[in-house]
C-alpha cells in the first residue's frame, strides 16, 4: 500500500477493513470492539493506540536548554540524556498554552511532544520566543507515533526486542532501536494510568510498525483502541486534558500541575503573573457521583444555592464501574469529603469530593 502525505491521510487494514491511521480521523472506537472493550483491554491486557496526530517540535543548538527553561515551567537543567520530563507552557498572564513532555537526546538536542490540537499554536509561540542560538523545527509531519498500553505491554515488547533495548524506568527513552527493520525511538510514559510505551518512527514506516505490533500482541489479547477509550482511561487516572482541565484561562497551579512548575527558577514566561496571583483561588478536584446520573464537562457545581465551580471532564468509567468527574472549584470548598451537587440538564445530581487519582495501577 502506498502511504500518503500528510500522515493523517494514511490508512491501514484492521479486521478486513481500511481505516484511517492517525490525525483527527482516528476513530473514537474500532468497529467490532467499542469503547468499553477497548478500555478494559488496556486495564487487563493491552491496547494499541495510533497517536501520530500529536505534534513533535525539535530544539537544537547551544542555547536549546536555556530556551526550554525560558519557555516552560519545569526545570530541565539537570535532566540526563534519554530522560523525559513533563512541562507546561504559559502565557505572560500565567494561563496554560499547553502541557507537553520533553525528551533529551543530547546537550544540544531536545524533542517536545505537544497536543495535536495545539501543534500550530504551540510552534508559533515557541518560534517567537526562542533564544538566539536555538533552532526550533516542527517535524510532526514526518513522524508517526503509536502507544502500547497495558499490563501485557512488556511481554509484547520482549517478543520483539532484547530487554536492554526496552526502556525500564518511568519517563525514560531509548533512541535508535530497530523493530523488525523499522528504526524507532521508544519511551515509557503513558496517558492511560497503565504501564506502557510510546514508539516513534518515520511516517513511511508507520504501517509496518503497526502490523508488527498487532501480530506480536495477538496472543496477549492486544486490540486497537481509539480516542474514546483513551479519554475514559485518562479520566480514571485523573490525567488532565487540554481544553478541559486547562486552557489559557486556567493556570497550571489551578489545574494541580504544581509538580511541573518550578517557581525557584530565575524566570520563565508567566512566572511573574503566577507569583503575583498568589495561592490559587480555585483548584482541580475529583468528584464521585453519589446520586443518580452521569456528570459531564461544563456543568455547574453547587453547595446549596452557591455555585462553587464547574466540571471539566466526566463520564461513567468502565473499569471502576461508577460515574466520576473532575472539576475546578473554589479552594475554600475543595476539602475531600465535601458534599456537592452538579446541575445536569436542569436537575441536581449529588456528588462528593474524593481524592485524585481515581485509579492507580495495581489496585
Amino acid at each position: 500500500m502506498e502511504l500518503k502525505t500528510p500522515l493523517y491521510d494514511v490508512h491501514v487494514e484492521e479486521g478486513g477493513k481500511i481505516v484511517p491511521f492517525a490525525g483527527y480521523l482516528l476513530p473514537v472506537q474500532y468497529e467490532g470492539s467499542g469503547v468499553i472493550k477497548e478500555h478494559m483491554a488496556v486495564r487487563q491486557a493491552c491496547g494499541l493506540f495510533d497517536v501520530s496526530h500529536m505534534g513533535e517540535i525539535l530544539f537544537t543548538g547551544p542555547t536549546a536548554l536555556a530556551t526550554l527553561n525560558h519557555l516552560l515551567t519545569n526545570d530541565y537543567t539537570d535532566m540526563p540524556v534519554n530522560k523525559v520530563r513533563y512541562g507546561v507552557m504559559c502565557t505572560a498572564e500565567g494561563g496554560t498554552i499547553d502541557d507537553l513532555v520533553v525528551y533529551k537526546f543530547g546537550e544540544e538536542s531536545y524533542l517536545a511532544v505537544v497536543n495535536a490540537s495545539n501543534r500550530h499554536k504551540d510552534f508559533e509561540h515557541m518560534a517567537k520566543n526562542v533564544l538566539e542560538g536555538t533552532k526550533c523545527e516542527d517535524i510532526s509531519d514526518s513522524v508517526a507515533q503509536v502507544a502500547l498500553q497495558g499490563p501485557k505491554a512488556p511481554a509484547i515488547m520482549k517478543k520483539l526486542l532484547p530487554e536492554d533495548q526496552i526502556p525500564k524506568g518511568y519517563y525514560t527513552a531509548l533512541p535508535n532501536i530497530v523493530i523488525n527493520g523499522v528504526k524507532t525511538m521508544i519511551s515509557r510514559t503513558g496517558y492511560t494510568g497503565e504501564l506502557g510505551y510510546e514508539i516513534y518512527c518515520a511516517k513511511e514506516d508507520a504501517e509496518k510498525l503497526w502490523k508488527t505490533l498487532r501480530e506480536a500482541g495477538e496472543e496477549f489479547g492486544l486490540i486497537p483502541c481509539g480516542l474514546g477509550a483513551r479519554d475514559t482511561l485518562r479520566l480514571e487516572a485523573a490525567m488532565p486534558l487540554y481544553g478541559h482541565e486547562m486552557d489559557e484561562t486556567i493556570t497550571p497551579l489551578e489545574a494541580g500541575l504544581d509538580f511541573g512548575v518550578k517557581m525557584g527558577k530565575d524566570e520563565f514566561i508567566g512566572k511573574d503573573a503566577l507569583v503575583a496571583a498568589g495561592a490559587p483561588k480555585r483548584v482541580r478536584v475529583g468528584l464521585g457521583v453519589t446520586g443518580r446520573g452521569i456528570v459531564r464537562e461544563h456543568q455547574d457545581v453547587f453547595i446549596g444555592d452557591e455555585k462553587i465551580g464547574v466540571t471539566t471532564s466526566g463520564t461513567h468509567c468502565p473499569y471502576l464501574g461508577k460515574a466520576i468527574a473532575m472539576a475546578l472549584v473554589d479552594a475554600s470548598h475543595a476539602e475531600v469529603g465535601t458534599a456537592v451537587e452538579v446541575e445536569v440538564r436542569g436537575r441536581r445530581v449529588a456528588c462528593e469530593i474524593i481524592p485524585l487519582p481515581f485509579y492507580t495501577r495495581g489496585k
